[in-house]
């Protein structure tokens, strides 16, 4: 079964040139891990998944469970009341907590009466079916309780109403995989291509296409550029993430129109700001130079939070 995957670990081989005693070779093979490990908690951040532990305030995230997690310390570091966040995890035993289990944590903008609607803050990958197979409720209602805004073209950060049939479903507990997190992500549907194709991001040449590496685990394109590479839109978007990822360098997220997402990764100076609006060829940052001396970007895309070949929306070259 494939694996889906994040982007490379920055830092990890210059430990190899630490000194004649460190075994290249096992280091070689745990920088690989690492990657792997990475690329997976950037498609679980695109499709609004837990990443791992929280720093800072869990707010808006989904926090995975670990040794000694409570409730009540998780809304507490969020300032959220405990009862809107155990209401927001239906089927979530406040006092029979599993390390591993996935848990969503509000915002201070979000609300849960008892009863219903809830006021709920989109995250990446969010469709109104995702939405309403979590909390119980048909797409259909959804779609009615959020009158004018177009249900194909959601925005991150976007509050919804979400109807409830006298509150949080039974059938809800069931759309969860055991250990609380969310099943597969919803089948987007066909893709649409868009009307006019993409343009490549960087010059340079294609060092490693999308597809299944040697360990069955989806790897993400990756082009060679010059020492001066420039990354750029390849489409007409926003700018949903500009920042650093722990093990991903610094990393840029757009926000296209028909459910599509690029990542840029491996990524020096960041050029753009979260929430900017760009064209094709906008400069969105300058590709970092790896540890092995070269330029490389990795170049990732998605449709509907479901990693796609790139060259299926690309220009032909």
């Amino acid at each position: 079964m494939n694996t889906e995957y994040g982007l490379n670990a920055a830092g990890f081989t210059a430990r190899a040139q630490a000194g004649p005693d460190v075994n290249r070779p096992l280091l070689q093979r745990v920088g690989l891990v690492l990657r792997w490990l990475a690329l997976v908690c950037l498609g679980l951040w695109l499709s609004g998944c837990a990443t791992g532990s929280y720093s800072g305030s869990p707010a808006g995230q989904w926090v995975t469970i670990q040794k000694g997690d409570t409730l009540g310390q998780i809304a507490r570091d969020a300032d959220i009341p405990l009862l809107r966040l155990t209401r927001f995890n239906p089927g979530v035993k406040i006092r029979d907590l599993k390390v591993g289990q996935r848990i969503l944590v509000p915002t201070a903008r979000e609300r849960a009466p008892s009863g219903g609607p809830y006021r709920y803050q989109l995250r990446p990958g969010d469709t109104y079916s995702k939405v309403g197979r979590y909390f119980g409720a048909s797409p259909q209602r959804i779609q009615a309780a959020n009158p004018g805004k177009d249900p194909n073209d959601l925005d991150v950060g976007m509050l919804i109403s979400v109807p409830l049939n006298g509150g949080p479903s039974r059938s809800a507990p069931a759309a969860r995989a055991s250990g609380g997190s969310l099943v597969a992500r919803p089948d987007p549907g066909p893709l649409q291509k868009p009307s006019q194709s993409w343009r490549w991001p960087a010059a340079g040449s294609v060092t490693r296409e999308f597809g299944t590496n040697g360990n069955g685990q989806l790897a993400p394109m990756q082009i060679r550029t010059a020492a001066s590479g420039i990354a750029s839109a390849p489409a007409r978007g926003e700018v949903r993430f500009a920042d650093s990822m722990r093990q991903l360098g610094n990393v840029v997220i757009l926000h296209h129109s028909g459910n599509l997402q690029s990542v840029l990764a491996q990524c020096g100076e960041i050029l753009v700001k979260v929430g900017q609006q760009v064209t094709p060829g906008t400069p969105l940052c300058r590709v970092a130079r790896g540890n092995d001396g070269q330029h490389e970007l990795l170049f990732d895309v998605r449709h509907g939070g479901k990693p796609i070949d790139p060259r299926e929306i690309l220009e032909k070259r």
